[in-house]
């Protein structure tokens, strides 16, 4: 390579745009700080002949990446044109070091001793091409509190893509949801793709995953989490700072990939977790025990066709799998059809498999049929009448074609399912009528009968305009909302959190934590809200040093669990 002569670099090489050299209205990121620079870890490189042989080989490969995106590429479609997906609080941040909070409305209370942490895409280089929301590097917004004080932190998760690129000074690796866009352009960019690990600016069997969608607590580790890729552990220091530790793999018993969304038993301390994918088997089950010791998979060969699994459910006694009407391509798919990994069928029967929560195999796996069930995101399952029946709660997505492409389009309803496993009869029942996602409950009834939903008002999505409580105990047939927590014009947030209050007296004895942004003033805010409330009254309000960019899933870390890992 070194031989063929590149007369043209001069005027065709292309330069990586960084987020802190975008204009204001696509981002508002400070300078980033020495201190920041310092705390990003190296990743694993392999042969390089010298920085400056690396640095020519990336010039040269980000040339032609350049050449795909202006000559190659079709124009990006608006709900995957960077320039309109990267606007506003989809815009990235800086990290920012843990710096102290003003608390300016009310006190915080004393049981929120510990962290709330919560996940999102925020990409370290501004996209060439299309780009899709959960293409974005991992980046965790901590709030520290102790003593009624609060320190925020915001750092990306150092996984490899993350710090080959950063070391590189430009994105390599492919967007998984957005870079597949023709035929022409999926077979240039394999074959760079392909140039790049034989000269090994890049290792794909170190993780290809961005770490951007959930966190987890289990065997007394924390992780950052996305399913395309395996668990990426972090930790907090005693300042509120944010390391990341390395990607982990449980002793080498967790090859592959693994769901964004284990679900853990607060009984039990038990973990529960799967993963899917275009080859066969397309799902398998597994858990891992209360110390982190990852049990034997198990292949569900029942599922025909690679599925899109985002979100699962267990009860005491099974695991609950949704098979919506959206299908993962196959990779033959992808190379000759381009376009999102990701597509709806309308004809398709949407069904939920039960197995065993502890099936060595899925010789006991049942399927049953729901049609227009399509969940993204379970909210709770349990057993009622002594284990013949398993009821579920779910936000279904009911206009499956617009999933993952036309946020603004997708309306959700929430509902309660009911199965007999017995007979197999089904019942369903609508329990709101708003646009609900990304719903929570009191951590502890996980697995078992509770009463009280928080959801997220997704209006308009992905946007939060308020969040809601939902009594199920209201009966059928009608709305079963008992409060409401609306941010006002132009404020939004995201995934609401429960934490209980030290003496519970009810499922509902506790606090609603999330960020909300302000769109008129540009600022974001910590709410604490009290989840017993007949208006969720705010109960505490933290001023934040920094946006924080709309996100996904978070949770709150009690510091004794922090001083654990």
């Amino acid at each position: 390579m070194n031989a063929i002569s590149f007369r043209f670099l001069p005027q065709l090489v292309f330069r990586p745009i960084s987020m802190q050299s975008l204009p204001p209205s696509l981002s508002t990121r400070p300078n980033e700080t020495k201190s920041q620079a310092s705390n990003i870890q190296s990743p694993p490189l392999t042969v390089l002949s010298s920085s400056i042989g690396a640095t020519v080989n990336t010039r040269i490969f980000d040339t032609f990446e350049d050449i795909i995106h202006n000559f190659i590429d079709p124009p990006p479609l608006p709900a995957v044109d960077p320039r309109l997906v990267l606007s506003g609080n989809f815009a990235p941040v800086n990290e920012l070091p843990p710096t102290e909070c003003e608390v300016i409305q009310g006190a915080l209370p004393s049981c929120l001793d510990g962290a709330y942490i919560r996940n999102g895409p925020n990409p370290q280089y501004f996209p060439r091409g299309s780009y899709q929301l959960f293409d974005g590097d991992g980046m965790l917004h901590s709030l520290r509190i102790s003593q009624g004080r609060a320190t925020l932190c915001s750092r990306h998760v150092k996984t490899y893509k993350y710090t080959t690129e950063r070391n590189l000074g430009s994105p390599i690796v492919p967007n998984l949801f957005s870079s597949f866009t023709s035929l022409p352009a999926c077979i240039a960019r394999g074959f760079l793709l392909a140039a790049r690990i034989i000269i090994g600016l890049y290792d794909p069997t170190n993780g290809i995953g961005v770490a951007n969608t959930s966190l987890a607590l289990f065997g007394n580790r924390l992780y950052a989490l996305c399913e395309s890729d395996l668990p990426y552990a972090v930790r907090l220091t005693s300042d509120g700072d944010i390391e990341t530790l390395g990607r982990h793999d449980f002793g080498g018993t967790l090859l592959t990939n693994m769901t964004a969304h284990p679900k853990v038993d607060p009984d039990s301390g038990e973990a529960f977790g799967f993963r899917y994918g275009p080859i066969r088997p397309f799902l398998t089950y597994f858990y891992f025990d209360a110390n982190g010791n990852k049990h034997p998979d198990v292949h569900i060969m029942s599922m025909p066709h690679p599925t899109f699994v985002h979100d699962f459910a267990i009860t005491k006694k099974y695991a609950l799998f949704p098979d919506i009407q959206m299908r993962m391509k196959k990779p033959i798919e992808m190379i000759f059809q381009g376009g999102n990994p990701m597509v709806s069928d309308p004809t398709k029967v949407a069904r939920v498999g039960v197995i065993p929560r502890y099936a060595k195999n899925e010789s006991e796996m049942r399927w049953f049929n729901l049609p227009g069930f399509n969940p993204m995101h379970f909210v709770n399952a349990w057993e009622e009448d002594d284990g013949n029946a398993i009821v579920m709660l779910a936000s279904s997505v009911t206009s499956i074609e617009h999933a993952l492409q036309r946020f603004d389009l997708v309306r959700n309803r929430m509902e309660k399912v009911q199965i007999n496993v017995n007979t197999g009869m089904v019942m369903r029942q609508p329990i709101s009528s708003r646009n609900l996602d990304l719903a929570v409950i009191n951590p502890s009834y996980l697995a078992k009968k509770n009463k009280y939903v928080y959801s997220g008002v997704g209006e308009p999505l992905p946007k939060m305009s308020g969040v809601v409580k939902l009594d199920l105990s209201k009966g059928e047939s009608k709305d079963c909302t008992v409060a409401s927590r609306m941010y006002g014009p132009g404020c939004y947030g995201g995934e609401p959190f429960f934490v209980a209050k030290e003496a519970e007296n009810s499922e509902d004895d506790g606090y609603l934590l999330t960020y909300v942004h302000d769109e008129n003033t540009g600022e974001s805010r910590f709410l604490v809200m009290d989840a017993k409330s007949p208006d969720l009254d705010i109960v505490a309000t933290v001023k934040l040093p920094q946006r924080v960019p709309y996100g996904f899933h978070g949770l709150f870390v009690k510091e004794s669990e922090l001083n654990k890992f």
